[in-house]
């Protein structure tokens, strides 16, 4: 393991992107503190700031930890997921005050098993891939990495968590596609896939649809107060989301913070939306730092993203490029979708924000991804005669290995 470490290309250590994290982490850290006022403002600050440093010591020791090593054992990575996932339907799954059972509750600590279940199923979906490198572009060695991803799909999507078990598929059907699937497949696919997602769609909207066969299932009702806002005259399902909309946009252009310094008497209309200090943090934000703060945080987040993708570019090897796209796609989707749900652009679902969210268990899922791309950054290349050579870029193992052979 010393030897491996001595190898690593620290030169190519990914320190602009930890830096990157450690702001974003900081100033959630100082928005979940105004999201929870005098009453509860430094304790969800101070959560925050033990899961950035549990995080960054995550990542320290990621960033040591060959993903090689770390993916021989995605089997019992994935048992262990599955079973923990499983566990919110025993008596020590826990609904942690709200309308879905997403928690399991061990002696004091309380954490969300799909967290961590993203995470351990693109380490499996990775680790299959690479097995089968050179049949990615047969649509039927697709069918194993459905099913590994359609049972914790299913078990997190009846807890129900829908918003998690969509990022799950998200992630799949991107890692499908950078597999390189050949377009023969692709393309009757998707445009097959279109027409089905509208049918479907126009299916879950339908009373007795046998989805959501429940009409007073709280999905069904977000989703059809979002197509039809008319029908929820008491904004009981938009509440939230119309009352984020309101916060955002009294922010203008600078944000209030700016012009009263957050004091005990400033107003903010943050205060009327639930669960501000998580799902809906990006009302805090738009309100207390305006387009502006938006802006530079959307940037942020924007380089988080490019930088795993550049990593992917940049691997040594097969399985290194798709732990980084699985791990981009992943933070892609979560941060769409949360500003999207904040906005009312998306029906409203509990999401966290990456980096943002006030929760130790989206903190610690987004921190492990951060370690892996960390590690797959500093890896050496390797030659097919077991050497390492100098650090480079290359088109394909064949042209790699034809570069000078330098025993390290």
């Amino acid at each position: 393991m010393l030897n491996r470490i001595k190898q690593y290309d620290w030169k190519q250590y990914n320190v602009s992107l930890l830096c990157v994290v450690i702001v974003l982490c900081l100033i959630s850290a100082f928005s979940v503190y105004l999201a929870g006022g005098q009453a509860k403002g430094m304790m969800y600050m101070k959560n925050q700031i033990v899961g950035m440093i549990m995080g960054l010591v995550i990542v320290a020791f990621l960033s040591l930890m060959d993903y090689h090593f770390i993916c021989r054992f995605v089997a019992v990575y994935y048992l262990l997921g599955v079973a923990l996932t499983a566990a919110t339907y025993t008596p020590l799954g826990t609904n942690n005050s709200t309308e879905a059972t997403r928690w399991i509750q061990l002696g004091g600590i309380t954490f969300q098993p799909s967290e961590l279940m993203k995470i351990i199923l693109i380490l499996t979906l990775a680790t299959m891939f690479a097995r089968i490198q050179n049949k990615n572009r047969q649509i039927i060695n697709m069918i194993p990495m459905v099913l590994v991803t359609l049972v914790p799909v299913v078990l997190i999507a009846k807890q129900p968590d829908l918003s998690s078990a969509l990022v799950s598929v998200f992630i799949l059907v991107c890692m499908i596609f950078m597999a390189g699937i050949s377009y023969r497949i692709l393309v009757p696919v998707i445009l097959l896939g279109i027409p089905v997602g509208l049918i479907g769609f126009w299916y879950i909207q339908q009373p007795g649809n046998l989805i959501f066969r429940d009409p007073k299932d709280y999905h069904y009702l977000r989703i059809m107060a979002w197509l039809h806002p008319e029908t929820d005259v008491d904004e009981r399902w938009t509440y939230q989301q119309n009352r984020s909309i309101r916060s955002i946009a009294s922010g203008k252009l600078y944000g209030k913070f700016l012009q009263d310094g957050g004091g005990k008497d400033a107003a903010r209309d943050y205060t009327n939306v639930g669960v501000r200090e998580s799902d809906f943090i990006w009302s805090v934000i738009g309100e207390e730092f305006g387009f502006l703060g938006c802006c530079l945080i959307l940037i942020l987040l924007a380089i988080v993203i490019f930088k795993c993708i550049t990593v992917a570019r940049k691997s040594q090897d097969y399985l290194g490029k798709m732990i980084a796209l699985g791990v981009a796609s992943m933070f892609m989707f979560q941060v769409f979708t949360n500003i999207s749900v904040a906005t009312l652009i998306f029906p409203n679902t509990g999401l966290p924000l990456p980096f943002l969210s006030n929760g130790l268990s989206s903190m610690i899922s987004s921190m492990i991804g951060i370690g892996l791309i960390m590690n797959i950054g500093i890896q050496p290349a390797k030659s097919s005669k077991g050497g390492f050579t100098m650090r480079n870029v290359y088109g394909s193992d064949a042209e790699r290995d034809i570069d000078m052979d330098l025993e390290l």
